[in-house]
């Protein structure tokens, strides 16, 4: 009993000298407020009203609160998705920023996950970045031979008689997934090296592109190859299609293939109809499924969302609608108003 009053009255102390500390620390900086205002008291009413206003807009904006997240229902979305995952039997993560309010939800949030199909999403952006640097790159025609098209590339191999541009192939390999378009991009930026380099001058210091299609969907587990984070993800993507990245036409055109690539399922499926979805899949061995995507729900700022899902058999099925349940529970946690 003693001990515990011992510790009451320390607390006691303790909250006393807290207070006390407060108090004159508030005396300080009133004392050099006023030391500030003094001078400008001398000029004339007009003129000190301004400087009033002048001097004293940081205090009011010190005291002005943006729009704050609900820390209670991030911390629920986050419990909900770590049960989503114990019950996939895989490994999931996701990671989310809501623009509006700063809020993040995050789980397995830096771990490394396959690539798959989302690398597009950069390669088409480092495309943009030259092309406004050279306007004759994305009308630039390329040629190609049948032969060469691999497997899961329905746009190019019907156009291979003919070749394409350069801004068909994006949006071949954004709206329609076409890997042969992804080969043909990669080649005109010099390898996916230069895929990653592209990410690195982006302030991207986690994505890596190692290898072409279709090899660089087989990442297996303890595999670094052809991976990123999902944090690193959502941050890359605010800096493309919200940011100062890349130009705003070409950021536009970036939002405008991937927004015509994103189709019900996936992170798309899991948003109430009226949101803009401008987003990209991927899919790969052991049932590796990804999603990223920037959301604009009506009348709000927009969420950036990257979700994956990898399994630990090699021959397992994607699972688009675990994808799907994940993106729910933080559209839900970010936008509820209640």
């Amino acid at each position: 009993m003693r001990a515990f009053a011992v510790g009451g009255g320390c607390r006691r102390e303790a909250c006393a000298d807290a207070k006390a500390r407060a108090s004159s620390m508030c005396a300080v900086r009133c004392d050099r407020f006023r030391q500030n205002i003094t001078p400008f008291m001398e000029h004339s009413p007009t003129r000190r009203s301004l400087l009033l206003a002048a001097v004293a807009a940081p205090f009011v904006a010190a005291c002005t609160s943006a729009p704050v997240a609900d820390q209670g229902r991030v911390h629920r979305a986050q419990a909900e998705l770590a049960a989503l995952d114990k019950a996939s039997d895989g490994r999931l993560g996701v990671a989310a920023l809501d623009t509006s309010t700063g809020a993040r939800i995050a789980h397995h949030a830096r771990e490394r996950f396959p690539l798959c199909g989302t690398y597009a999403v950069v390669a088409a952006a480092a495309i943009l970045a030259r092309a406004s640097l050279d306007a004759s790159l994305l009308p630039r025609r390329i040629l190609y031979r049948r032969y060469g098209i691999v497997a899961g590339s329905p746009v190019t191999e019907s156009h291979a008689d003919t070749g394409m541009t350069v801004a068909q192939l994006c949006a071949a390999m954004l709206e329609s997934g076409d890997k042969g378009a992804g080969n043909l991009l990669m080649n005109v930026l010099g390898g996916p090296q230069a895929v990653t380099a592209f990410a690195r001058e982006s302030g991207d210091t986690t994505f890596r592109l190692d290898r072409w299609e279709p090899e660089l969907n087989a990442v297996g587990p303890g595999d670094v190859r052809d991976t990123s984070t999902p944090v690193a993800m959502v941050d890359t993507l605010q800096r493309l299609l919200l940011g100062d990245a890349l130009r705003e036409p070409q950021r536009a055109q970036l939002i405008d293939w991937m927004t015509a690539g994103a189709r019900g399922d996936g992170i798309a499926a899991a948003v109430p109809p009226g949101w803009r979805v401008a987003a990209k899949r991927g899919a790969g061995g052991y049932g590796t499924t990804t999603d990223v995507a920037v959301l604009w729900p009506p009348s709000r700022a927009p969420i950036v969302m990257a979700v994956s899902l990898t399994q630990p058999r090699a021959d397992a099925a994607p699972r688009s609608d675990v994808i799907a349940s994940a993106a729910r529970i933080v559209a839900n946690a970010l936008t509820a108003t209640a």
